[in-house]
């Protein structure tokens, strides 16, 4: 697995840092105190480790508070790292290769479609129901409904008999 090294800053007035290490589900904090018997806490549970590094074994992910303290320096932190078992770390380079090379297929595909469609257009069609394509005859237009024909000057003695209803 990949280590990936995090350095959180403490606070705005320190210019120590805490040192965080994520393996896997293990993380590993180092404390930048150097000197004395260090106690180091993790939201609220004084932790048995008197080590500069502290080891979190199977780290769910959860945020927590974690501070480290000898004599009376005390460093606090906000830890909020995922874990997961089967993490891999990409680099900036192999993403940008990935969105590159997807972007070079779609466009390729998208070319090929266009051509491909544009030689269709000018061919007939050779399916068994159509008929062959001769001179276009000019065809008359449609015979329209006589129920529906608009009324003709000659023509209102055939609707003189609808008269309007009073309702």
């Amino acid at each position: 697995p990949f280590i990936m090294l995090i350095s959180l800053l403490v606070g705005p007035s320190s210019n120590k840092e805490f040192l965080v290490e994520i393996s896997g589900t293990t993380v590993t904090i180092t404390c930048p105190l150097t000197e004395g018997s260090i106690v180091w806490e993790l939201t609220g549970k004084k932790a048995a480790s008197n080590e500069r590094k502290y080891v979190i074994e199977n780290h769910d992910s959860s945020p927590a508070n974690v501070s480290c303290s000898s004599g009376d320096k005390k460093y606090e932190m906000y830890l909020n790292a995922r874990v997961c078992t089967n993490c891999e770390e990409l680099d900036t380079l192999a993403v940008t290769g990935i969105i590159a090379a997807d972007l070079l297929i779609t466009f390729g595909v998208l070319i090929l479609v266009y051509y491909f469609s544009k030689d269709r257009k000018g061919r007939a069609s050779t399916s068994p129901g159509s008929r062959p394509r001769g001179q276009k005859m000019q065809r008359p237009p449609p015979v329209p409904n006589p129920d529906y024909e608009p009324i003709r000057k000659g023509q209102r003695e055939v609707y003189a008999g609808l008269e309007s209803r009073g309702f």
